[in-house]
């Protein structure tokens, strides 16, 4: 999972910061360097990695309690656009959520792109064991 997302950040021109969260709102993996195992210095929001996962999670839970309510079926993407930058959240088949800060002058098209290559590939890799390991591996960091 990690070179996936190392990928990710180091291919798409624009991406700040990435995270995986788990469909319970843990954390999986991150490109901040402060998280285990991640690779690349990218920038987050206020430069927290547990920021942009808590946001991630937020924002998750808040489409689909609103794709519920208009009766719109499972959310597959969301993007938030802001005059310093966007936030795009992508659901992984799991529940777990791809969620990607960007810089303002990002193509929104090839970052959507590359977290839609990220989710088909992470989809078949984040299995239940995975998912454990990521989490004990957060855990004994905390």
């Amino acid at each position: 999972m990690h070179w996936l997302l190392t990928d990710l950040v180091e291919e798409v021109p624009g991406v700040r910061s990435v995270a995986v969260v788990s469909s319970d709102g843990l954390l999986l993996l991150s490109s901040a360097p402060d998280h285990p195992g991640a690779r690349g210095a990218a920038e987050g929001p206020r430069g927290s990695t547990a920021d942009l996962a808590t946001i991630v999670a937020g924002l998750g839970s808040l489409t689909s309690g609103a794709a519920a309510l208009m009766d719109g079926g499972p959310v597959k993407q969301t993007m938030v656009a802001m005059a310093g930058g966007g936030l795009f959240v992508m659901t992984i088949s799991d529940g777990s959520l791809l969620g990607v800060h960007t810089a303002p002058d990002c193509d929104m098209g090839v970052v959507a792109y590359h977290m839609a290559l990220f989710v088909g590939r992470a989809g078949h890799v984040l299995t239940p064991e995975l998912r454990r390991e990521l989490r004990q591996s957060v855990e004994a960091a905390g």
